[in-house]
């Protein structure tokens, strides 16, 4: 009996399954600031070999006459000291072409 049960379960399961079309399922869109949060977090990590990345946060973009300044605050643990770092990524905004990297420390 209860393996009729279970047979029984797993038919219903797997044709519920089967009826739900995929492409009714959330689909996800990359953030467009998100190729320069990978430069900031690739530049960084090699600014800071011994650190450890634990947190990241996108702060925004500013933007210039021809250039764009995406902005974003890594926070790194190295050893015991754990520390903020603000870096700022200016890039031409038609080209992409980076312009300037600029890291400042930070405690808070």
């Amino acid at each position: 009996m209860l393996k009729l049960l279970i047979v029984s379960v797993f038919m219903i399961m797997s044709s519920t399954f089967t009826q739900t079309p995929m492409n009714t399922y959330a689909q996800f869109e990359v953030p467009a600031y998100a190729k320069w949060g990978a430069l900031a977090m690739k530049e960084t990590h090699f600014k800071y070999p011994n650190a450890k990345i634990i947190d990241y946060l996108y702060e925004g973009s500013e933007f210039k006459e021809q250039t764009t300044i995406a902005k974003f605050k890594l926070w790194l643990k190295e050893e015991d000291k754990e520390f903020g770092v603000l870096v700022r990524i200016e890039f031409t905004t038609e080209s992409e072409e980076v312009v300037h990297i600029e890291f400042q420390e930070t405690t808070q």
